[in-house]
């Protein structure tokens, strides 16, 4: 997914985001040549998914989110989780578009309840475009939130192991 094509750039498809949509964005346009720096030697490509994973990183980290994604991604994923081997799904909830130059993000949060729904939405779109233009270098152009649920106090968590039928 993050090899580079021969496609030239007005041929690619773009999204909102102003580039290609073939899963990579190239960061930088790099040269060939011996007598170049070598630091500008060659290209520098992110895939969409690293994009995915940073905001759903930066995304978790704010007091208040306690979980992402739709009813049935969250349920799909408890079910992952609980496979032996399996590994929490960091992506859950989070659609990027990646340009050139820019990325945009759809976030699906659910949120505790009684922390104000504006402030860790805004707590969560400040810390979600510093790391996203932090760790990749493309500019942000906007962080759309939906919350989906609450998390109400008196709500069970599912089990995080297998519950045995007998003692």
């Amino acid at each position: 997914m993050t090899t580079q094509t021969a496609v030239a750039a007005q041929d690619a498809p773009v999204n909102r985001a102003g580039g290609r949509t073939d899963g990579t964005t190239a960061v930088s346009g790099g040269v060939t040549g011996a007598d170049q720096p070598a630091a500008n030697r060659g290209r520098t490509s992110i895939a969409d998914l690293v994009v995915v994973k940073v905001a759903g990183l930066a995304a978790r980290e704010i007091p208040g989110v306690h979980d992402m994604g739709g009813g049935l991604s969250r349920t799909i994923g408890a079910v992952r989780d609980r496979v032996p081997g399996g590994r929490p799904n960091v992506g859950r909830g989070v659609k990027v578009e990646v340009g050139e130059r820019q990325a945009a993000v759809d976030l699906d949060l659910v949120v505790e309840y009684g922390v104000p729904i504006t402030d860790v939405s805004r707590d969560v779109r400040e810390n979600v475009i510093a790391a996203v233009e932090r760790i990749t270098g493309l500019e942000v152009v906007e962080v759309n939130i939906t919350v989906n649920d609450v998390r109400l106090p008196d709500e069970e968590e599912p089990p995080t192991g297998a519950e045995t039928r007998v003692e």
